[in-house]
């Protein structure tokens, strides 16, 4: 691996995330870059894993969601316990030869056409779990040291990249609501002649009559006229 080379193309990779992209376009940067940077890997993906169950944010090959959906049915592999126990990182050198850690996952994932895969931790320094990164190669015996370093720091960038990209989405998603609540009430001003705190008092006493979030009576609201 020529660590040079990785060096400016990860420095690249960060640089991009400050675009601010969607959440699902961040995931997406992150496993294609993972494919294109990590010697011998064919496929990557991010799985999150909630109660025992997975689920698969993004992929880069059909092969990558047939392995998330084989570790949740076992429970086990090196992705899922990695999520699971919040390990920073797995390494299954060879399936082919597995006898020792996750006997019912290696056999069936070699099946698969999985030689090596790799799963690392993706956490920030506030401790938030946000899944793992995991990287497959068709090859037994493909991933090395340098190849699982290299693996470790996308995967450093990468937590930050998809917390980043979700609190910009978290805010993007309150101005939003902010915005549509107030038109709404403007709408109720406007047709029954009252104040802003009226037409508040309004929304939320709908809202909560009705159990439904405030947001979503605001929408319906500016969409139809009427409550």
């Amino acid at each position: 691996m020529d660590w040079r080379d990785f060096a400016v193309h990860l420095a690249s990779m960060a640089r991009g995330f400050l675009a601010r992209d969607s959440v699902d376009t961040t995931l997406d940067k992150i496993t294609d870059a993972a494919v294109g940077l990590v010697d011998d890997c064919d496929a990557a993906g991010i799985l999150t894993l909630r109660r025992g169950q997975v689920t698969t944010l993004a992929s880069t090959d059909p092969l990558v969601d047939e392995s998330d959906r084989l570790q949740e049915q076992l429970g086990e592999g090196p992705c899922f316990d990695a999520a699971r126990i919040e390990h920073p990182v797995f390494r299954l050198r060879d399936l082919s030869t597995e006898s020792v850690r996750w006997r019912a996952y290696a056999p069936k994932a070699h099946a698969l056409g999985i030689g090596s895969v790799m799963g690392f931790l993706l956490y920030t320094e506030d401790k938030d779990n946000l899944g793992a990164l995991n990287l497959y190669s068709h090859r037994p015996g493909a991933f090395t040291d340098d190849s699982e370093t290299a693996g470790w720091l996308l995967a450093s960038h990468a937590a930050v990249a998809i917390s980043g990209a979700r609190e910009h989405a978290g805010l993007q998603q309150a101005i939003d609501t902010r915005h549509t609540i107030g038109q709404a009430m403007g709408i109720l001003m406007a047709q029954h002649h009252i104040d802003e705190d009226e037409a508040f008092s309004v929304l939320r006493r709908y809202s909560q009559e009705n159990n439904i979030k405030l947001r979503e009576v605001a929408r319906q609201l500016c969409e139809h006229g009427t409550l």
